[in-house]
């Protein structure tokens, strides 16, 4: 086992240690999270560990890149095959609840990093991340503006922000219940509210 890792071509090494510090974010504190404890998980010194990243702080900027590219991915797929824009914001707000399940480490992860006291490369991955994240958002919410769809006067910054705090508030109440997984199933009752709060009446025209 040992000697195959070892072989590893050197872009699979990274994104192996990536994954393994995104699955230690689920199991342990991120702020208390060592090189050293990322190498026994991978089975390897943190010699090893360096050859392939300068620093700690570049270890993190990986992991966060990882999760930006493939969060995006996932949920631009899942908009993209909706041609309603509130279908568009449920099939997002489904697929970004099911990266969670799968990566749990991935909100503690990148909480972590957006608490740092000063700025790092990862911190403003994160940042970079939300604000892509919100304009893609803000493009189906102004498209079901236009459509008629929305209740009058919506404040389109505050129904992004509303609909990031309800992937937050199933993220709180998993951690709180210790069961992750479980925000699958309470996923789409969470959205049918944010809709219902949204629309321009009760049933929420999809």
């Amino acid at each position: 086992m040992m000697s195959q890792r070892q072989h590893l071509p050197a872009d699979e090494r990274r994104e192996r240690t990536v994954e393994a510090v995104i699955e230690l974010c689920g199991r342990e504190e991120p702020a208390t999270l060592t090189t050293g404890r990322i190498a026994r998980r991978m089975g390897v010194t943190q010699g090893a560990l360096f050859r392939h990243f300068a620093s700690k702080e570049a270890i993190w900027e990986a992991a966060v890149a990882w999760v930006a590219e493939r969060v995006m991915a996932r949920v631009a797929a899942a908009a993209e095959g909706s041609e309603a824009p509130l279908e568009a914001l449920e099939a997002m707000f489904l697929a970004h609840v099911a990266f969670i399940a799968e990566h749990p480490g991935v909100p503690r992860l990148l909480m972590g990093q957006l608490q740092h006291p000063r700025p790092t490369a990862a911190s403003r991955l994160v940042r970079e991340l939300l604000e892509r994240y919100r304009r893609r958002l803000l493009g189906l919410l102004e498209e079901a503006g236009r459509r008629g769809q929305l209740r009058a006067g919506l404040d389109l910054d505050a129904a992004a922000t509303q609909f990031i705090g309800c992937v937050q508030g199933l993220v709180l109440q998993s951690l709180i219940a210790d069961d992750v997984a479980g925000i699958v199933d309470r996923a789409p009752a969470a959205f049918e509210l944010y809709r219902h709060g949204i629309c321009a009446d009760a049933g929420g025209d999809a």
